[in-house]
């Protein structure tokens, strides 16, 4: 334990709530992990405190959103983790344009819009991510994705620099951004919708989200699609095509439903689900000589 940056966030933001030993599996929607030894869910300007104090005492730090796309280690987190959450939540509109915050749900931003009959953001309905990590990973469904409405985001240093980067800085491709390799931390985004009927939008997303209830395991925890689509095929088929349905090791399961999925059957560990991910990328890649890179980001100790 970092006891000088404890002490000093303390006087610095008193009304910051700290967790200690915090159970990470109650921070991710696979349900598994060990603890991090500091958890905090700051708003925007505690967040900058939070970055400038960890760099003053050396307190490693990683950055989270809803854990919507993470498998934590079963030995946690050392040093401080920052949730981008409950403190980072507003959504406004103008005009054709929406600004949301970093924790905003992915979902609740595409409900608004189309409340305000703004189209573009339908694909989005049911995607259980936040903001912030959307654009991290250009998350898409259903022929859309962040890139083909993105305006420009905010975001943070580790070193407190605050910067806006336009759509085309923000190098958004399949499943990328450049935000991980230089260590930002998104704020907020701005997003240019267009006008359209609110009816027919309603009508689209409600279409998305019962596809994603017939189609995908949300009956059980996962972290979502557990590889990215390799080119040319599609990894829950060349899974399913592997006779890998039902897979099982220890707690954690390829998915009959969706083989794209890994689910956590009940008391998975995190070395449940890498050694299962690592034989099925063992198994495909000697069936159809297809590698499969995991599109489920893993933190923590392992």
């Amino acid at each position: 334990m970092n006891q000088q940056f404890v002490d000093k966030i303390t006087q610095k933001i008193p009304e910051l709530k700290l967790f200690f030993d915090e159970p990470m599996k109650n921070h991710t929607t696979f349900r598994i992990g060990g603890t991090a030894d500091v958890y905090v869910q700051p708003d925007d300007m505690q967040l900058k405190i939070l970055l400038e104090t960890a760099r003053e005492t050396d307190m490693p730090v990683t950055v989270i959103g809803n854990g919507s796309n993470l498998l934590v280690g079963d030995f946690g987190i050392r040093g401080l983790v920052i949730e981008i959450g409950k403190g980072m939540k507003d959504i406004t509109i103008s005009g054709k344009t929406i600004t949301a915050s970093a924790g905003a749900g992915l979902g609740a931003a595409a409900s608004k819009a189309a409340e305000a009959g703004l189209c573009g953001m339908e694909f989005a309905s049911g995607i259980p991510g936040n903001i912030g990590g959307a654009v991290v990973m250009n998350a898409g469904a259903y022929g859309g994705e962040i890139k083909q409405i993105i305006k420009n985001a905010t975001v943070i240093t580790l070193d407190g620099q605050i910067k806006t980067l336009s759509a085309d800085e923000l190098e958004l491709s399949y499943r990328h951004s450049c935000i991980p390799e230089n260590n930002y931390i998104v704020i907020s985004a701005v997003f240019a919708l267009e006008d359209g009927d609110k009816a027919l939008i309603k009508e689209k997303m409600a279409d998305f989200r019962q596809r994603r209830i017939d189609k995908q395991p949300l009956e059980y925890p996962s972290a979502g699609s557990t590889f990215k689509r390799p080119e040319g095929y599609f990894a829950g088929k060349l899974i399913m095509d592997s006779n890998l349905a039902g897979y099982t090791v220890g707690g954690a399961q390829v998915s009959a439903k969706h083989c794209g999925f890994v689910i956590n059957k009940g008391g998975a560990t995190a070395a449940d689900v890498v050694k299962l991910i690592g034989d099925v990328q063992r198994i495909v890649k000697d069936k159809y000589n297809v590698g499969l890179e995991p599109e489920v980001k893993m933190i923590g100790e392992f």
